[in-house]
């Protein structure tokens, strides 16, 4: 099974006997925003600022369901910020009615160390999740670090059609999803798993891109004959612009300063070149035939564009004009910049290489010979990874060793029992993405059914994740652990799922630094309506795995929230039972001489199963519901792979 951040603290930590240093009592900070909290402390030589505060538009306070903006500022005791650290955090309910001492403090924090035995945080900021976009319209929701019920399985976003391409927010809280066969874009809510909006874009829109600050989605419209694309803003839900460029399909690149766009034209044999304030075209830049992909360089300040037929061609972001062009071999399909922007890696699928380019000088550099029918290639910040379609290999060149004078040594790693093309459920999205802890990579095989985890250094991969019999195209990380955003400072936006005082325990390993601030949230009276409201309708029936071919009598029972009377006369007990992507049921409930409601259903095959209800007349909507899960399996033979 994966090393995951947790349990690499819980093997490097050792635990502390008696009570921890002695820490200066927290202080309120000086005038704050309103709405917000903050709190010191000095401790081994370091001192803490922890801040929270409402991030939702128009909240004055922290409050339950709500988004929340939580801040460390991490410095020495002369001030200086101390940079590069990894800090762990828990927020949870305070169980005690005075603030923990150190020694309970210390001993909360150990029992978040060890997940799968101890106690588990309301909000953990040194968690993450894998997400698979699979090739049903659907996304898996897997936590790595804990499971439900021997599933690592935590949720299935349903989608309106099978998705392509997605994109995640800057802050973490927003996926957004390309589904060409509706023309829809959908917004995915990562604090609830919900699809918040399914926005109009151009006909079979295919890849999605965000700009660097966030504020723009951009669509490209059809990837066919479309020359046109959609740019869509991410804070209104809107279409924004659509922009005249060339016939498709397109790809995107962006300065960091969020000031000019360069899209690759297929069919049209050019780059548009787009004011991103004005959202206007500046001008049509001919490439050459086919461009395949645009990255740009900050080491060039440059947009470079990779040709089916070869070439490599440099467009210089101020002046707009062809600055260099670089030559490959026939065959490109794809381009993609090595973090930091110096290298160009150009996929070759007919040759079966990749070309590696340095921006820093405007020429080809090597040529790596990989697996059969290469498509993708993906980074760590220390490897470039490169999945082929035809091989359960992936290849693997050290970034460290471009530049040195010699050619880079490639390694190679198995990733799968089937080759990812034999499916033929592949998208434009990665398949390889870099994990949470350094060194970590996640590599999706949609033959497999399985998503691998590798660390760098190793042979082979640590362990695998089911994706429970769907075929997972794309991988991606949603990662809710505190991220440095300015030197010194460790901050991240996160829902807050309860009201009440938190006890937020910071953690630090080196320096060691550990202590329980304080949080007070806010009650939301919606929320406390909507969880009255779940507690309506209670399941009767027993769930976990269902024989197959035996039918599944569901009864329920119905309270009023308020009174705790039972509720005999409803109407509108609704009831639906999916294995999303392949099988639904819907029925109103039935009501019985008890007082109980009941539906049967018959499963058609194996798999998870998920059961919502809902009862308009009382106030409770399918998302409100609690839920069911059970799982079908042949009979008398639980599934072993489920496990």
């Amino acid at each position: 099974m994966p090393v995951t951040f947790a349990s690499l603290l819980a093997t490097a930590l050792t635990s502390v006997a008696g009570a921890l240093p002695a820490a200066e009592p927290p202080q309120a900070a000086a005038a704050q925003p309103a709405g917000a909290q903050a709190q010191d402390l000095a401790q081994a030589g370091v001192r803490v600022r922890f801040h929270i505060s409402p991030a939702a538009e128009g909240e004055d306070r922290v409050r339950e369901g709500k988004p929340a903006a939580v801040r460390f500022e991490v410095t020495d005791q002369g001030g200086l910020p101390l940079t590069g650290l990894r800090p762990a955090v828990w927020m949870d309910l305070r169980k005690t009615p005075e603030p923990p001492d150190a020694k309970l403090c210390e001993k909360t924090i150990q029992s978040y160390l060890q997940p799968s035995l101890g106690e588990q945080a309301l909000v953990d900021l040194s968690r993450y999740y894998l997400l698979a976009l699979n090739d049903e319209p659907s996304i898996s929701v897997l936590d790595p670090v804990r499971s439900f019920s021997t599933s690592k399985l935590l949720t299935l976003v349903l989608l309106p059609a099978p998705g392509e391409d997605w994109a995640l927010s800057r802050d973490g809280t927003r996926l957004f999803v390309s589904m060409p066969s509706v023309d829809q874009v959908a917004v995915i809510s990562t604090a609830t798993w919900k699809v918040q909006a399914n926005l109009d874009a151009g006909p079979d829109p295919l890849r999605v891109a965000l700009q660097p600050d966030g504020r723009y989605l951009w669509v490209d419209d059809g990837g066919g004959d479309r020359a046109t694309i959609t740019v869509l803003d991410t804070a209104q839900l809107k279409v924004a612009a659509r922009i005249t460029t060339g016939e498709g399909p397109h790809e995107f690149a962006f300065t960091p300063d969020d000031r000019f766009a360069a899209i690759s034209n297929g069919r049209a044999g050019s780059v548009s070149i787009v004011d991103m304030r004005s959202l206007s075209k500046e001008r049509d830049v001919a490439t050459g035939q086919t461009p395949v992909g645009v990255v740009y360089s900050p080491l060039s300040h440059s947009f470079y564009a990779a040709h089916a037929g070869g070439s490599i061609v440099a467009i210089d972001a101020k002046t707009h004009a062809v600055a260099s062009r670089l030559r490959a071999k026939p065959g490109l399909t794809a381009l993609r910049a090595a973090p930091g922007g110096r290298w160009l890696f150009a996929v070759n699928r007919a040759k079966d290489a990749v070309h590696i380019a340095d921006a820093s000088r405007n020429r080809l550099s090597y040529t790596v010979l990989v697996g059969k029918s290469p498509d993708q290639v993906s980074f760590t910040e220390g490897n470039a990874y490169v999945r082929s379609l035809e091989s359960d290999q992936v290849s693997v060149i050290a970034l460290g060793q471009l530049g040195k004078g010699k050619e880079p040594a490639l390694s190679e790693i198995p990733a799968g029992q089937l080759f990812p093309g034999r499916s033929g459920k592949t998208s434009r999205a990665a398949a390889i993405v870099a994990g949470p802890e350094p060194g970590a990579a996640f590599i999706a095989n949609p033959s497999d059914q399985l998503i691998y985890y590798y660390m760098e250094g190793m042979a082979a991969p640590m362990g695998s994740f089911s994706n429970y019999r769907r075929a997972p195209k794309a991988v991606l990380v949603s990662d809710r652990g505190l991220r440095e955003t300015s030197p010194g400072v460790y901050a991240a936006t996160v829902p807050i799922p309860a009201s009440g005082t938190f006890d937020v325990s910071f953690l630090l390993d080196s320096p060691r630094v550990a202590h329980c601030f304080e949080a007070k949230v806010s009650a939301d009276p919606e929320a406390a309506a909507r969880r009255l409201a779940s507690t309506a309708i209670m399941p009767l029936f027993a769930h976990g795995k269902i024989p197959l071919g035996s039918p599944l009598r569901m009864r329920f029972r119905a309270t009023d929230p308020k009174t705790g009377k039972a509720r005999a006369d409803l109407q509108d007990l609704q009831v639906v039972t999916a294995a999303p992507g392949r099988w639904q049921d819907r029925q109103r409930a039935r009501p019985m001489e008890d007082g109980t409601y009941e539906v049967t259903v018959s499963p058609p095959e194996r798999g998870l199963y998920y059961v919502h209800w809902q009862c308009p007349s009382m106030g409770l909507r399918f998302e409100h519901s609690n839920g069911v899960v059970f799982d079908v399996v042949p009979e008398g033979k639980p599934d072993a792979n489920e496990q």
